[in-house]
This record gives structure tokens, C-alpha cells and sequence, in this order.
């Protein structure tokens, strides 16, 4: 790559630019525009994103003292913080939801081959939600409470690589086993989810798909056991059972035989209790899958602390998820870079320094091992690590 462009460019290189026009002519987006194009928006959203600006006022100055160098990054019209609010209010926010599509089966096709952490030849994938709270005299659109507004952002990540595959963004009052109605579903794979998605109906749903799941069973569970698989106690498994639903509801709901297993995780000294419809693992590998949901709420965790998903530079609806969408994007985008350029750092460690060498024109493997040398190694702890590959 040519070492005369700044690291945003050469950053900017794995940003499929077709792509992206394509999304902005489906839905019109440069039908009112003059000066200041749907890809000025997304280069000032991303701009804010990576080097962590946290308003508008903040993105324009800050922008501003890079002027001489703004238009070999990609910046074709002016900026001033009226422009830009005007734009998240008016853009269409579907815009960047499809070019995020894009982003992410990239991404998929590059992480399809990473390992998981446990020994699992099939797919596997997590489901759950997070909250962002918002005010309610400023985002009354979102209520959520009588006294507080909130979003929800519903996810599932592909845990090869955890690469969000499927994003819904809705208002905090949503429940979340609704969603499982929208989740995509892919035949042969297997879905961990929480037992807030304990839904018999729609379990089954993913059932005739051809799917399997993991699910923690709630502790009101009503059953009837058919009979008992052998258990391994060393391995922590206090049940392996066969079981039939027994309230006139649930078996409408899920008609067929379940697994039952009865889990001790030793670290906690926390028992567990765990439905699937995978009747060919072992007990002990439906605790090792639920055990990787886990990794939904590093995202999560990682995503709010790393990214501006908590503050937003509009209040509409529009504006809010324009701003996630592209917060996703630049994930993904640092992610595709990341493996493009085998970077071995972490992807957390990888977005720190593009952060302060944003306008820095050497290639960006020499940078980030530069500054890999200078970082002392850190101690190793026994908390999962989202990005530890």
C-alpha cells in the first residue's frame, strides 16, 4: 500500500465503494442533496467513531484542524455542524443498515474459518439483546419507562470471529422474544440464547428449520421425564434427561421431545439447567456452547465502552440508528483491515492506535508493530477475552 496515505485512507481502502454507492441509489439518497453526499456523512460519523468525538461541535473543530489534508482522505464538501445534523436527521438511516449487510457477509467470509473455543464442527451463534438509555424529555419517540427513554439493540454474533450478523434496532418497551420472529436462521446451526427467549413455539420454529438450540430453562419448568441419559458428575453434569412438556400451553408450543440437562459450574458453585434439541453432544458440550454466549455480552461491553453508541448527535429515530449502523460498520471495517493485514493484536488494541495515528502516512502493519513494542505485555487472566485471536 502506498505509504503516502494517511492511515484513515489506506483504512478507507477496504471500503467497498460500489457497494456503498449501490446502497445510497436504492434508497435515494443523493436525491436532495447538493454539496455535502451521503459518503461525507458516513466519513464524518466514522471519523467521529475511530478517533472519539462526542459531539458535533467536537467533529467539526476537531475536523477543521485537518483541513489540508481532508480532501486526499475522501472529504468532498464542507462541514459545518448544521450540515451534519441536518444530513442524520434527513438520511435516510436504511442507507447504512445495507451497507452494513455487506460489511458483515465480508467479514463472515473472512472469520468463517477461525476456531471456537470449544470442539463444535457446526456453526454457532449468539443471540441476545442490550439496553442504551436515553433521556426521555429529549427522545420521547424511544419510551421505555414512565420516567426514562431506551433502545434495545438485538444481536446475533457469529462466534466464529464474532462477527454480528444480524442487527434490529428497537424502542426499550420491545420484548425480546419477539425477535426470535425476525432472527435468521441457518440449517444445521446452533442458536445459545439466555432464558429471557423461552418461547416454546418459537423454539419449535427454529426446530422444523432444521436448526438446534441451547437455551437456560427457567425455573418454573414443568416436565415430564422419559428417561435418563448416562451422566458424567466429573465433568459437572447432575442430569441428562429426556423429557416431554407437560402444561397444556407449552406442549402446544413444542409438541416433540426435549433434552434436559443439569449442569454444576464449579467456578460459581452455580447449578445450571439447560434445554436443546440436540440429542447427538455430549451433556457437557451443551454447557461448553451456552458458556460461549458469553461472548454477545463482551460485544456488547466492548461496543459501548470503544465506540459512541451511548451519546447520539441527533435525537430522531433517524439520526440514532444512522449512528449505530455506522458504529457497526467501523467495527466491521476494522475487523476486515485487521485480517486483511494479519494484524495479530487485538481488535480493542488495534482500534486504540488507529486512534492517535489516524493522520500518520506509513503503512499501517509497521505502525501498529511499532506501537505493539512499546505496549508491555499484559497479564493473562482467566476472563474470555472477545477478541483474544
Amino acid at each position: 500500500m502506498n505509504s503516502g496515505k494517511t492511515v484513515f485512507r489506506q483504512l478507507l481502502h477496504y471500503l467497498p465503494r460500489h457497494e456503498f454507492n449501490v446502497c445510497v441509489y436504492c434508497y435515494r439518497g443523493e436525491y436532495w442533496v447538493q454539496k455535502f453526499t451521503t459518503f461525507d456523512q458516513f466519513l464524518c460519523l466514522a471519523y467521529a467513531q475511530i478517533s472519539g468525538r462526542d459531539s458535533l461541535r467536537d467533529i467539526e473543530t476537531c475536523r477543521n484542524s485537518h483541513k489540508e489534508k481532508l480532501y486526499h482522505i475522501g472529504f468532498r464538501g464542507d462541514v459545518s455542524r448544521t450540515t451534519l445534523a441536518d444530513a442524520n436527521e434527513r438520511q435516510d438511516w436504511r442507507i447504512f443498515e445495507s451497507f452494513g449487510q455487506v460489511l458483515i457477509g465480508t467479514a463472515q467470509k473472512l472469520y468463517q474459518n477461525e476456531p471456537l473455543a470449544i470442539e463444535l464442527k457446526q456453526s454457532l451463534f449468539a443471540f441476545d439483546s442490550s439496553t442504551i438509555d436515553l433521556c426521555l424529555s429529549l427522545f420521547p419517540w424511544a419510551e421505555f419507562r414512565s420516567t426514562k427513554a431506551a433502545v434495545k439493540m438485538h444481536t446475533l454474533i457469529d462466534l466464529r470471529g464474532s462477527i454480528p450478523t444480524f442487527v434490529a434496532i428497537t424502542t426499550g418497551k420491545v420484548n425480546d422474544v419477539k425477535m426470535l420472529d425476525k432472527m435468521p436462521v441457518q440449517e444445521d446451526a446452533v442458536y445459545t440464547m439466555d432464558r429471557g427467549y423461552v418461547d416454546y413455539a418459537r423454539l419449535y420454529s427454529i426446530h422444523k428449520q432444521g436448526a438446534f438450540f441451547v437455551i437456560r430453562a427457567k425455573d418454573n419448568l414443568n416436565f415430564q421425564r422419559l428417561y435418563l441419559k448416562p451422566k458424567d458428575k466429573d465433568a459437572g453434569v447432575r442430569a441428562d434427561q429426556i423429557i416431554t412438556l407437560k402444561t397444556k400451553k407449552s406442549r402446544k408450543g413444542y409438541p416433540e421431545q426435549l433434552r434436559r440437562v443439569s449442569y454444576l459450574d464449579k467456578e460459581r458453585n452455580k447449578r445450571l439447567v439447560f434445554l436443546t434439541n440436540n440429542f447427538d453432544i455430549s451433556a457437557k458440550m451443551v454447557a461448553d456452547v451456552y458458556k460461549q454466549r458469553w461472548q454477545v455480552e463482551l460485544f456488547f461491553k466492548w461496543i459501548k465502552q470503544h465506540l459512541r453508541i451511548k451519546s447520539f448527535f441527533g435525537t430522531s429515530i433517524n439520526a440514532v440508528k444512522s449512528q449505530i449502523w455506522i458504529a457497526l460498520c467501523i467495527y466491521l471495517l476494522v475487523a476486515i483491515a485487521k485480517k486483511r493485514l494479519k494484524i495479530e493484536c487485538s481488535l480493542y488494541t488495534f482500534l486504540q492506535i488507529l486512534e492517535v495515528i489516524l493522520f500518520e502516512k506509513k503503512p499501517i502493519s509497521s505502525l501498529v508493530a511499532e506501537a505493539l513494542k512499546q505496549i508491555p505485555e499484559q497479564p493473562k487472566y482467566k476472563q474470555m477475552n472477545l477478541f483474544s485471536y
